[in-house]
Order: structure tokens, then sequence, then C-alpha cells
């Protein structure tokens, strides 16, 4: 089976099982974990950081970054697609006591213009717009790239407005291979950053809130608030560094390979590219009546060995990784094309 469903599919290569295997490991609440405590030291210097913190989990590490950052009754401003908001389980309002104000964009990439108008007056009856949320690449506008010159200026008008700006930059490996702007340049201009490393870099589990040393200290306390603080967890850890050293420019592949399947749905009448432009990883396609639902679809594709995600009744997603060699992207899009025949 050619399982497109998600890049957080992937299995550990054998390189990697062996590097967890050999692991040195200590109690993490305590600080002893030599491989974690690496892990933090090497991302934030490799983002420009001063520090980092090692969670479980991207949606873990959104969640602290909001604790952090807001109070009960503030609020955050997001796109209105961004993962914070549709796949995080309100944990805003359920963890912090937080609003979202969602905004509508074009596949995912917010404008200045789009924020200008949305903030509140400092006034007893309105909550107080705190922070400002982006995400790079945005999942579902399309595994697409934000322009730096966007996220600059959103950055500096967040900033000259009192707003802090959080990056969920899940897949900014992804953004940096595919746009070839330096992890350090993203970086400048958010306050925090949450990054992944269990979706593109290939590791079985983890991701790393970065930001300031206070901010990060503030972020070990909400990390054991939320029940993220983690014992022997270099083997955990010590995946993720092995996805660091080896499995970043190789992303480049995923995305060519995402091309590849991009061309193969084009061809197809009756599916549509949503966005028309494929520039990283993920492929999102919505299905014509003419060819039934998008479950319906995903179920001829998996008779086929291709297994694909519906994400609603008519939208499809398929995703590029580690565990999906060429050859296999080339029959994936073959089964593709045999839609055409119903």
């Amino acid at each position: 089976m050619i399982d497109l469903r998600s890049d957080t599919l992937t299995k550990p290569t054998p390189g990697m099982l062996a590097a967890m295997m050999s692991a040195a490991v200590g109690d993490d609440v305590y600080g002893e974990d030599p491989t974690v405590n690496e892990l933090e030291r090497r991302v934030a210097s490799d983002f420009g950081m001063e520090a980092a913190v090692f969670v479980p989990s991207g949606t873990m590490g959104n969640q602290i970054a909001v604790r952090i950052h807001c109070r009960p009754q503030d609020e955050v401003l997001l796109e209105s697609t961004s993962h914070i908001y549709l796949w995080e389980a309100g944990a805003p309002a359920a963890l912090s006591g937080v609003t979202l104000r969602t905004v509508d964009s074009r596949f995912g990439i917010l404008d200045v213009a789009d924020l200008e108008d949305k903030l509140h007056p400092n006034d007893m009856h309105s909550v107080q717009s705190r922070l400002v949320c982006l995400e790079n690449t945005h999942n579902r506008g399309g595994g697409t790239v934000y322009p730096l010159e966007k996220v600059a200026a959103i950055s500096a008008w967040a900033r000259a407005n009192g707003l802090a700006i959080h990056l969920d930059g899940a897949r900014i490996w992804n953004a940096a291979v595919a746009s070839g702007v330096g992890l350090k340049t993203w970086a400048r201009h958010f306050d925090t950053m949450n990054v992944c490393f269990s979706k593109g870099l290939g590791a079985p589990v983890g991701s790393a809130l970065l930001g300031p040393r206070d901010l990060i200290t503030q972020a070990r306390r909400v990390r054991k608030l939320f029940g993220g603080a983690m014992r022997q967890v270099g083997f955990m850890a010590a995946a993720c560094l092995y996805g660091l050293d080896r499995h970043i420019e190789r992303l480049a592949e995923d995305h060519a390979n995402a091309k590849l399947i991009a061309a193969a749905v084009a061809e197809v009448p009756g599916l549509k590219l949503v966005p028309p432009e494929v520039k990283t990883n993920l492929i999102w396609f919505e299905v014509e009546a003419s060819l039934g639902t998008a479950k319906e679809v995903a179920t001829r594709l998996k008779a086929e060995g291709v297994w694909v995600a519906a994400l609603g009744r008519n939208t499809i997603r398929a995703v590029t990784h580690l565990d999906v060699s060429r050859a296999d992207c080339e029959r994936a899009a073959d089964a593709i094309r045999r839609l055409a025949d119903g």
C-alpha cells in the first residue's frame, strides 16, 4: 500500500532506530537527559533562538505558546483554516480561556490589510487582542509557503501594535527548502515558534517550542501543567537529531514527487487542484460530483493500492514523505489517471 494520507505516518529508518537505541538518557524533568539537552540546544541554534523546550506534539507546542503569550479573556488573531483553529480541539478556550478571531485568506496567506481592522479597542467590553499566529507551510492552504515579505510586514505590524507573534512552523523545513530562505531569516520575525520533527524529518514523535530564554522557562512550567513533562526521552530526541542531520535536504525529493502527483490530478476531468500549484509536499484537490464523493474516490484509489485522506465531502489530501519513493509516486499518479476511465 502506498500511504499518502499524511507525512506523520513515516516509520524510523534503520539508521534512526540505531541512533535511538544507542542514545544516552536521563530524567528530562530534572534537566538531566543529555540527548534532549543537545536537541534543544541544536534546534534553538539552528533557528537563532535563545532556547527551546522539547514537547510531545506540535499541538502542545502551539498551545503552550498561546498560554505563555495570553491571559484568560485575551484574543488570538489567526487565519481561518489554520491548524490551531481547525485541528487542535478548541484547546485555546479549554486550556487557556482564550478566544480565537479567525481571518479569511487566500490559500492560508494573510496580508497586513486583512488584520488592520481586527484589533479591539482597549475597552472593558472587549476582549484584548494579544497574539498573532501564522502557519508556514500552511497545511489547509495546500502546503503554501508564506512569502517572506508578508511575514515581515505582519510581524512589524503586530509588534507596532503591542502584539506578540507566534509561528506554527510544523513544516518550516519544507518552507525553507522550497523557498531557499534560511531558518534564521524566518525565525527573526517571531517571538516564538513551534517546529515538528515527526513530519518531514521522519521522527516517530516530537516537536519543540523555541523563543527567548525567559519565555521558554515559562513554557517548561506550562508543559508540566499540560502533562507534557517527560522522563527518559533521549531515545525520542535521538530520532529528532538524526532527522535534523540527514533528512532536511531530501525534502526537495518530496516536493518533486508531490508535483508529479499533482500533474496527474490536473489531467483528470472532475478533479481540481486547490490551490492550482503545488509548492511543497501537500496536494489538496476537490472532487466533482461526476466522480462521486471524496470518500468514494479515496475508496477507488485504495483498491488500487493508493491510500489518500478524504477530508470533507469533496476534498482529498495526499502527502508525500520519506516512506514513499519516486516509483511509488509514479504508481500513485497512474492510479489517479485511471480515475478518468470510470
